[in-house]
């Protein structure tokens, strides 16, 4: 069965090292910042400390038993269910860099994935295109992240177009409340129920992760005409490309500006990568910038 590549060979040994490279420094420190627990869990006793310690905190029953002033020591219960919804349309397989958008994508998730598992935290995920394409609850482990890359990577989970309501429904009926749910997607064809995403931001923790090529924010340089058609409907349209760069452009990132502040009106949040650009840095800048509005 055919599976995507990258560079010389996309496997799940080559997105297992990517993935290893960030879970030991800064990635994973700012995720466990910035995503914390929802609670706190006991794991031992230490001596009371009258100029640090409130006495509020004193266990007497445990202090009794061996006549010394004792006090609870806690941890953070990690206790966060996450779950990427991942955009597996066929329009996911195309890119003008040396990585497909799909590719990219593979490793954005995997590598997130990995850091979100190191952090204790259970992760599941939802392909989709226009159509639920495959489902996997969130769990701890090894064998968990390896069930999420070797679905990525299967090109025959890539198909159909996207349906971002039609995931956003599903994932607001199925998924656990308050869990993380980061979609992840090149948005070409949006959202379109403002309604929905306005439920879907109370009931979850929403991050939107836009995934665009180059070729999907400017139209490339040519003379003449160009007949374009739409994949799925079928309709042609004739441009001539260097009449409408300018606009098309502009019209693009007004769009992108848009959903971006729609989101964050309802409370998600908004991360724009693009295939020729790494995501390491932009998404430690996204976790800072995320991390400064909560503290």
């Amino acid at each position: 069965m055919a599976k995507l590549k990258i560079k010389s060979g996309f496997s799940l040994g080559r997105i297992d090292l990517v993935a290893k490279g960030l879970s030991s420094g800064q990635f994973l420190g700012n995720y466990k910042s910035v995503f914390k627990g929802t609670g706190l869990e006991f794991d031992s006793f230490r001596k009371y400390n009258p100029g640090n310690d409130d006495a509020s905190q004193i266990d007497w029953k445990a202090s009794k038993r061996i006549n010394q002033l004792l006090v609870r020591e806690f941890i953070e219960e990690r206790n966060i269910d996450v779950t990427f919804l991942i955009d597996c349309s066929t329009q996911m397989l195309t890119g003008s860099t040396d990585k497909l958008k799909a590719e990219y994508m593979a490793e954005f998730v995997a590598s997130l994935s990995r850091n979100i598992l190191d952090a204790g935290d259970p992760v599941g995920f939802i392909l989709f295109s226009n159509e639920i394409i495959k489902e996997i609850r969130p769990d701890r482990g090894s064998p968990q992240f390896f069930k999420i890359t070797k679905n990525l990577i299967e090109t025959s989970n890539y198909k159909g177009y996207s349906d971002i309501d039609m995931i956003l429904d599903y994932a607001f009926k199925s998924v656990k409340t308050d869990s993380l749910l980061i979609l992840v997607s090149d948005f070409v064809y949006g959202f379109g129920s403002e309604k929905l995403l306005k439920q879907v931001s109370k009931k979850f923790d929403l991050i939107m992760v836009m995934i665009r090529d180059p070729r999907d924010m400017t139209i490339p340089e040519g003379g003449g005409e160009v007949v374009l058609e739409d994949p799925y409907s079928g309709n042609t349209l004739l441009i001539t490309p260097d009449r409408i760069r300018k606009e098309y452009k502009k019209d693009n990132l007004a769009e992108i500006t848009r959903m971006e502040n729609t989101l964050e009106k309802y409370g998600g949040e908004f991360l724009f990568l693009q295939t020729d650009k790494p995501f390491v840095r932009e998404v430690i800048k996204f976790f800072k910038r995320r991390e400064a509005k909560w503290r």
